[in-house]
Order: C-alpha cells, then sequence, then structure tokens
C-alpha cells in the first residue's frame, strides 16, 4: 500500500510554504473548533496547562471528522495534531515524550532548549532504538515499543507505523516532528552548533516571553535587546533551512512577520473572522 504524506504540517515544509499551527489548551472542545479550521495543525499546549494522557487521546479523538475523511479519500487529518509537554529541555523526561507519541501525536514541542545535549536527547526521544551502524542512527533512539494506540490512530498497521514514525527531515519519509522552543540567552548562543550538531530538528519556535524576561525586558518585544535577539534566532534558522516559528502571529502583524522570513505562524485559537481571515491567507503563502 503507497501511503501518501500524512503530516500536513511536514507536507507545507516540503513544500516551500509558510504553515498555520495554533497553540490550544488540551480540552475536546478546543480540538473539535479546530478540526473544521483551515489550520495546517494545532499544539496542544501541556506545559503551562495540565499534562492529561486521558484528555490529549479525547483531544485527538474529537479532531477527526469522517466527512473530512472520505471526501478527502487519505489518512491525513485534515488538521495535524502535536503537543507541546511539560518538561524543559534540561530534564530530560523521556517518558513524557513516549507517552504522547504512544497516543498518536505527530510531534512534540520541546520547551527551553538551550544546547546540544538537549537537542540531541529531544530527537533522540522521538526516535525508535535500530541497529548500530544502520542509515541515520544518530542521534541514537530512545522510544520504548508500544505503537498500538498511534498506528491504529494514524490508520496504520504496527508495520507501516514502524516505516513512518521516525523524525523528519532526518528521514525523508518520517511524520513525527520535533520542535525546539528557544527561549534564553544561553539557547540563542549555542543554537548555531545545536542546527549542526543535531539533525532532525524541524522547526526552532521562538519563546518571546521567556526570552524577554531572561533579557530583562519582560514582555517588551519590541524593545532593540528582544528584537535583536528574536531577529538573531529567525536568521540562524535562515542560514541552517530550518523552518523558524514566530509565537504571536496577530492580524495587525502577520504581513511583517511572513515578510521577515517566519514560516512558521501561530495564531491565537480564536474562532473570529479574522483569524480565519489570516490563517486562509497565509498558511498557504511561500515565504
Amino acid at each position: 500500500m503507497d501511503i501518501p504524506r500524512l503530516n500536513g504540517i511536514i507536507a507545507g515544509l516540503e513544500q516551500g510554504r509558510n504553515v498555520c499551527v495554533t497553540f490550544a489548551p488540551g480540552d475536546p472542545a478546543n480540538a473539535q473548533i479546530a478540526a473544521t479550521e483551515p489550520y495546517d495543525g494545532i499544539v496542544f499546549e501541556m506545559e503551562h496547562g495540565p499534562y492529561d494522557i486521558r484528555a490529549l487521546r479525547d483531544c485527538l479523538q474529537y479532531l477527526l471528522n469522517r466527512r473530512q475523511i472520505v471526501e478527502s479519500g487519505s489518512l491525513a487529518p485534515a488538521v495535524t495534531p502535536m503537543v507541546r509537554i511539560p518538561p524543559n529541555g534540561i530534564e530530560h523526561n523521556q517518558w513524557v515524550a513516549k507517552q504522547v507519541l504512544d497516543s498518536g501525536v505527530y510531534g512534540i514541542i520541546w520547551p527551553h532548549v538551550s544546547t546540544v545535549e538537549e537537542a540531541r536527547s529531544a530527537v533522540a526521544a522521538c526516535r525508535y532504538a535500530r541497529p548500530e551502524g544502520a542509515p541515520n542512527y544518530e542521534p541514537a533512539g530512545q522510544r520504548g515499543d508500544a505503537p498500538a494506540y498511534a498506528a491504529r490512530y494514524w490508520g496504520l498497521t504496527p508495520s507501516e507505523y514502524y516505516a513512518r514514525a521516525d523524525v523528519w527531515p532526518l528521514d525523508p519519509k518520517g511524520e513525527i516532528l520535533v520542535g525546539i522552543m528557544c527561549e534564553d540567552v544561553v539557547g540563542v548562543k549555542n543554537l548555531p552548533k545545536i542546527l549542526e550538531q543535531v539533525p532532525g530538528i524541524g522547526v526552532v519556535v521562538i519563546g518571546e516571553g521567556d526570552l524577554s524576561q531572561n533579557l530583562g525586558f519582560p514582555r517588551q518585544y519590541k524593545h532593540p535587546v528582544v528584537a535583536g535577539a528574536i531577529a538573531e534566532i529567525l536568521d540562524i534558522c535562515k542560514a541552517h533551512n530550518v523552518a523558524c516559528g514566530h509565537p504571536h502571529v496577530e492580524k495587525d502583524n502577520v504581513e511583517e512577520v511572513v515578510a521577515q522570513g517566519f514560516r512558521w505562524l501561530m495564531p491565537r485559537p480564536e474562532r473570529s473572522n479574522a483569524t480565519l481571515a489570516l490563517a486562509r491567507k497565509f498558511s498557504h503563502k511561500k515565504a
């Protein structure tokens, strides 16, 4: 069986498009709303909200739309689900990654990743183990083997799931997207080394709030020091051909954000005409 691309966010990035991905608390009501909005993906927020694996599984089910599946003729979800997990990069809590991936999400956003070691651990936690010397062996996989929920949610057999459950772009056929958040001065300093030495990172999302705190200008995003650090992160991502994410896209700044070269756009999860128009206008626009 020839299985097409399942992860719509990855599909957009492969095609050179900007992608429109929203953050939302892990509540089934938010999943139900997002399921029919024109987003490429949704990141269920579990860093600052409750870490509730049962609620996450409910969210994944509420994203499914039978009519969309039938009319599209594809196993790919209309809105690709991901999750931002609670542990910071330095905490190395692989078990959390294992649980959310086993539930069926197509990727993880890792907060506060500031070093090469932390980034390597994030990617490794999203990969199954393989024999030493196998192609693309590093970062060596650490994910435990229990794919039953995820395979069924993806609509695949376990063997088909194994073939696709690797990180992109390290594995071109991989459907799992690893995103890291750059949220402090140490992370900015180390970002070039991270992107040079750790394959498998699909997006770098700027954590403006924490970054501005670390720089001494809390939430003053237009302050020259904060704006300069954001621009530096974006330039590093461009130099390494990795998508850079802007976490606070609004109707008043979206054209500027796109013009700057951000490819991962994160509008607020609102049921408003402005948000819908923003998603339709810019999620499929080339950078």
